[in-house]
């Protein structure tokens, strides 16, 4: 069956979301790519700075925006590309709250627009140890060789949804997330003197230099701490959103921090792993590539014996996680 719409990724300066440094886009016309755009660009002045996590992930480095034009300045194109479409993202909250933070800290408007979530959709497609884009890629055929190139991760996306979209017999966008029982998210208009989105808030206060909790002297954080209760009112084509986490490893942020931020978009959280879990957040440098080397913490080889199971739980890294909640890579990771 044929789908038409746009798939994007962004890749960021810092933890801000809307340092964006660069884009991929590409256009889908009949189950199959017609057009991509791809550039650089230098975020909003004063959130423009790049962390040193970031450089390592995607390798966009300050000198090569110099010169470029900001974030603001390329929405033209960006608008102009996607046109009336459905735009994809893996973690399309993220990518579509790129454009809304960064336009409204460069104090410019944006168009409303529909979006879906190839995360989500791979789940209710794909049974993957970890959803993360290289496997969900390769699940729908699609060989992903330069993760983090925000292009290549645009064009993966497009082809998870292309062949979700053959899977489930759906002519359209719309039909294809009915069909595995997700809606499409929405993201009004705004202009200049609408309230600020929360992540533009987040990054004017205590977080914008990645500031975690406050630690007691002398007192060592707890292995676990509460478990909030999930924010209802989040945005429901968040990847975390309704998802039961469990933590493991040495994350870059304490657990109580990580457990709030994870409550803050919906998802729900427990001191160990259980029936209920649907999410193992993994930390000590784990990236889901380690799933083929075997380099796992003892959490993670309960998970995958109890996938052996049939049970539906999936593994996350760290970033990922840290992407679809929000927040800086602490110091020193």
């Amino acid at each position: 069956m044929a789908v038409d719409f746009t798939a994007i990724d962004f890749e960021t300066a810092n933890g801000f979301r809307g340092s964006a440094c660069s884009v991929g886009l590409v256009k889908v016309r009949d189950s199959r790519v017609v057009d991509t755009d791809y550039w650089v660009m230098r975020p909003p002045e004063g959130f423009d700075h790049f962390d040193a996590r970031n450089v390592q992930i995607h390798g966009i480095r300050p000198e090569d925006v110099e010169g470029a034009p900001r974030f603001a300045a390329t929405y033209e194109r960006l608008a102009a590309f996607v046109g009336d479409d459905v735009l994809l993202a893996h973690n399309a909250a993220f990518d579509v709250g790129v454009i809304k933070a960064g336009l409204q800290a460069s104090g410019a408007a944006g168009v409303a627009v529909d979006y879906g979530c190839t995360v989500k959709l791979a789940r209710r497609t794909y049974d993957l140890a970890s959803y993360s884009l290289p496997f969900a890629a390769a699940a729908a055929g699609y060989e992903l060789t330069s993760h983090h190139e925000a292009l290549a991760d645009a064009e993966a996306c497009a082809h998870i949804a292309i062949d979700a979209a053959r899977r489930h017999g759906a002519d359209s966008v719309n039909a294809l997330f009915d069909a595995v029982g997700l809606g499409l998210g929405h993201q009004d208009a705004f202009a200049p003197g609408d309230p600020e989105c929360a992540e533009l808030v987040d990054a004017r206060g205590w977080r914008a230099a990645g500031h975690v909790l406050p630690k007691q002297p002398g007192k060592p954080w707890p292995t676990e701490g509460p478990n909030p209760e999930p924010n209802a009112q989040a945005d429901p084509s968040n990847p975390l959103f309704g998802e039961t986490l469990v933590f493991t490893g040495d994350l870059g942020v304490p657990r109580p921090e990580a457990k709030v931020r994870a409550a803050i978009v919906g998802a729900r959280t427990a001191d160990r792993v259980t029936r209920a879990t649907t999410v193992l957040v993994v930390g000590d440098g784990f990236v889901p590539e380690d799933l083929t080397t075997g380099r796992l913490t003892r959490k993670a080889r309960h998970v995958l014996a109890l996938r052996d199971q049939g049970r539906k739980i999936h593994i996350l890294s760290e970033p990922e996680f840290l992407q679809a909640v929000g927040g800086s890579w602490p110091e020193g990771r």
